[in-house]
């Protein structure tokens, strides 16, 4: 009867062990930025592996440089065309900002770089204030252009929609309120609205037409094409 306990342990223990094994071996980390890391997404239906191209590994190094805080994704295809491809979750900025999805790796790169050299700079600069909150009307979502059968860029993560800044001593801008009203929130926007044209593929504006009254369409697209 010892004998068999014995056994019946030692098979419980072997059992035990192998669990343990499978699990840590299911387990896998990929790197974030300032060194952070953030699980390894699994696959399963509708969600990809995790394999960015080399463009994208290169973008992961240039934002931990740049002390972006951010998670890379695993690939994604929806229907419709619609898809999700080197794609990051933006962590930290140095700012707050609301309603940010998932986003192209590149994108998020120049609009950290905008964030951090251009809105900052601005509102310092005309609003005689330090910058606390970008509000945007998110980034993904899987639809067409504005009267027209063609996909988004929105429909593959690579445009963000910025409506409004809060300022540290409370002022809040919007793109709709004072695009045209208030002479520095006027400066202030037109300023970082030169310097998104500099930066990103396509910039659209109030100016543009009247789906886009109330924010500025960013986008890698194009070739400096901006309105």
């Amino acid at each position: 009867m010892r004998i068999r306990n014995e056994v019946a342990r030692s098979m419980r223990g072997m059992i035990t062990l192998g669990i343990l094994s499978v699990l840590l071996s299911a387990c896998g980390a990929i790197p974030g930025g300032r060194g952070e890391q953030a699980q390894r997404p699994s696959s399963s239906a509708g969600l990809g592996a995790f394999d960015p191209s080399p463009a994208a590994r290169q973008c992961f190094t240039d934002l931990g440089k740049a002390n972006v805080r951010f998670s890379p994704l695993p690939n994604r295809h929806f229907g419709g065309g619609c898809s999700q491809i080197d794609s990051i979750r933006l962590l930290d900025v140095g700012a707050d900002v609301t309603n940010l999805g998932p986003v192209k790796c590149e994108l998020a790169g120049k609009f950290a770089a905008w964030t951090e050299y251009a809105v900052k700079r601005a509102a310092r600069q005309y609003l005689g204030s330090d910058l606390k909150r970008i509000e945007t009307m998110g980034s993904y979502s899987c639809r067409n252009i504005a009267g027209s059968g063609k996909l988004s860029e929105h429909a593959h993560a690579n445009a963000i929609d910025v409506s409004a800044f809060v300022l540290t001593d409370g002022r809040r801008i919007t793109v709709e309120n004072n695009w045209k009203s208030g002479r520095r929130e006027m400066q202030f926007l037109t300023a970082i609205h030169d310097s998104a044209c500099k930066r990103f593929g396509t910039v659209l504006s109030p100016d543009y037409n009247a789906a886009h009254r109330d924010h500025f369409h960013l986008d890698m697209s194009g070739n400096g094409y901006c309105r």
